[in-house]
């Protein structure tokens, strides 16, 4: 068994590269996430680092590499207020080992300081691994958005859920 020693820090602009190149890797394999284009490193920045309506982003060291991370922004008015949207990406080798769990771990303290009420996280209906982390964080099933388009045409359905931050805060033991 592999040992792995995370921890969990805010995203820096020093990270960007490796966010970039694994959130590619994730993207190249296909099937658990809508992003189909490849991201630079600039856009790495302004879409998850640092995005305008950004409420936080952080990343996971393990045994020296970066090997997660997870994103939380505020949504756009389609949404009710005080919502907020979780991106979560962990490199495949690291994947149920701690590390998205840790990084929600996080992601809670910057939600309650920024006083969010729900956060939403969408997920394709095929992505079988995702559905099932968010749903062992707390997240609950709130709605199905049919056939949605990838960039390519292809039809996915996604999952919506949602985590009640302002009922549900489980502040972890150390």
């Amino acid at each position: 068994m592999i040992t792995i020693n995370t921890r969990v820090r805010p995203a820096a602009l020093g990270d960007a590269l490796q966010m970039t190149k694994l959130l590619n890797a994730v993207i190249a394999a296909g099937g658990t996430t809508a992003h189909q284009t490849p991201l630079v490193v600039d856009e790495m920045f302004s879409r998850y680092i640092r995005p305008e309506n950004n409420i936080s982003c952080h990343v996971a060291i393990s045994n020296g590499r970066l090997s997660g991370f997870q994103s939380l922004v505020w949504a756009d008015d389609a949404m009710p207020e005080g919502w907020a949207i979780i991106a979560t990406f962990v490199a495949f080798d690291r994947v149920k080992m701690g590390i998205g769990q840790k990084l929600f771990s996080a992601t809670r303290f910057a939600a309650k300081a920024g006083e969010v009420k729900t956060i939403d996280a969408t997920i394709r209906a095929d992505n079988v691994g995702g559905l099932k982390y968010y749903s062992g964080l707390g997240f609950t099933d709130y709605d199905v958005l049919k056939q949605i388009p990838l960039s390519d045409g292809t039809p996915v359905d996604r999952i919506r859920k949602r985590f009640d931050h302002s009922i549900c805060i489980r502040v972890p033991r150390k």
